[in-house]
């Protein structure tokens, strides 16, 4: 987006008005229950809010310690006293309790922080729509008291709220819910069947996709059922699949043991009797399991695994459901890993509070992806944020110019720190420059990406 500074990107989610609604529900709750005045502006609330994004990117093991007089940051105590943090912090309030009927209490079990995270999903919701978008589970991450936490022992952070996200294959959040029971998903989807859990969040955060959208999954949500329900809705699933959920499918499939035999890369595959859903079975390490209405298992491709026995990588053939597959599903995890790098995460008995925290990463995190994305398109380097700088990157030469005959010499250039390799699959370091060229290139016994850029 042109003009746009780093904070239009994060008041997308995060505008003065919630600010101001906060700052007013958390005044009026202080007055109302201890008879004192809390006086907090919306300045003094955007300043909490800094502090405690400085605390996640400077983390200390204690918040007492940003006080400190020998580890105190100005930023932060030049702002408010360490008591009145603490105060604003244990008064923080979204909206005001006694105004919020008895019968939506018992419907939302998140009321108390509903109206941030309509505000976060308002911004989510307002992005665009891809072609193609992964569904999965996401924990916030709490151990204390909540009335609908979760347990989720193959997940990073196990215990907290469970929340089902829609997110695009770069990270960056589209839509979410969290989960509150079956019976809160049925009455947000029309003609829920025998979709069951799974099937219902997806029917749930499909709402906002356009037709033709590629929805990628986990055997979680993945069933033949959903798949007929999302085809009446001209969207597409693709995902790994349960053997108890497609038993006809695997009877006619190899056997795991006969694909052991085969080696890995074998694939075979099965199709419904109209053509529109089609159930593949690859043997890697161990078989997997997938089934896709848009992706089959021509045409192959080839991939690099690792062996074990020969201590190196080997090339075997892959399906083009797995390749598609591996590309589009990571979006969630790439959202939960880049809010995990500087999440905010102060001690707290509060599940309202972490919730807050929560989806303030969440919306720092999109902002970021989201202007990460605009500066590559301008050809900017991303790491100069806040700099107020732009670095113009050069351009490859092209591929005619690269082959003439011209004097490729290789030069060595004096530098502190070594540069990328412009070569194309390169994530080499080199000081080796093409004098034509000008770029720089690895030129190492076992990797001469120089040859090969001018061959």
């Amino acid at each position: 987006k042109e003009n746009w500074t780093p904070l239009d990107y994060i008041e997308q989610y995060i505008d003065k008005d919630l600010m101001k609604m906060i700052a007013d529900c958390s005044n009026a709750t202080s007055l109302s229950r201890s008879g004192a005045p809390l006086n907090a502006s919306t300045d003094e609330i955007y300043h909490f809010f800094g502090a405690c994004i400085l605390m996640s990117c400077v983390p200390y093991p204690a918040i007492r310690m940003y006080w400190s007089k020998t580890t105190k940051l100005p930023a932060i105590t030049e702002k408010f006293t360490r008591d009145r943090f603490f105060r604003l912090r244990r008064s923080l309030k979204v909206l005001i309790d006694d105004d919020v009927p008895e019968d939506l209490r018992v419907c939302d079990k998140f009321w108390k922080v509903r109206p941030f995270l309509n505000r976060i999903l308002k911004g989510c919701k307002s992005q665009a729509r891809p072609q193609c978008v992964s569904i999965d589970e996401q924990m916030i991450p709490f151990t204390g008291a909540c009335p609908w936490r979760q347990y989720l022992p193959m997940k990073p952070n196990p215990v907290g709220m469970k929340n089902f996200v829609c997110a695009t294959a770069d990270g960056i959040v589209l839509d979410f819910d969290i989960y509150q029971g079956a019976d809160a998903l049925l009455e947000q989807v029309e003609q829920p069947g025998d979709l069951g859990l799974g099937g219902l969040v997806i029917d749930r955060l499909s709402q906002t996709l356009h037709p033709n959208t590629n929805i990628y999954c986990d055997r979680f949500f993945t069933s033949i059922q959903v798949m007929e329900h999302m085809m009446k809705k001209q969207m597409h699933v693709t995902g790994t699949v349960m053997k108890n959920r497609v038993n006809a499918a695997v009877q006619k499939l190899p056997t795991d043991k006969t694909m052991k035999k085969d080696g890995r890369g074998t694939s075979a595959q099965v199709t419904t009797e109209d053509g529109k859903i089609c159930v593949v079975k690859w043997y890697d390490n161990k078989p997997v399991l997938m089934m896709s209405s848009v992706h089959a298992r021509e045409p192959e491709d080839n991939c690099q695994r690792w062996n074990k026995k020969l201590k190196q990588y080997v090339t075997i053939s892959r399906p083009n459901i797995i390749r598609e597959f591996n590309s589009k599903m990571g979006g969630v995890d790439l959202a939960d890993r880049m809010m995990s790098y500087y999440r905010m995460s102060g001690r707290t008995k509060k599940w309202t509070l972490r919730m807050l925290m929560h989806f303030t990463d969440l919306a720092l995190s999109n902002s970021w992806l989201l202007y990460r994305k605009d500066l590559t398109v301008c050809e900017d380097d991303p790491v100069v944020l806040f700099q107020g700088k732009k670095r113009p990157v050069k351009a490859v030469p092209h591929v005619s110019f690269r082959r003439r005959a011209n004097a490729h010499l290789p030069e060595m250039v004096n530098m502190k720190n070594a540069a990328r390799c412009r070569a194309k699959g390169c994530s080499g370091k080199t000081r080796v420059q093409c004098v034509t060229c000008k770029v720089f290139l690895c030129l190492q016994g076992d990797r001469n990406c120089y040859t090969a850029f001018h061959t």
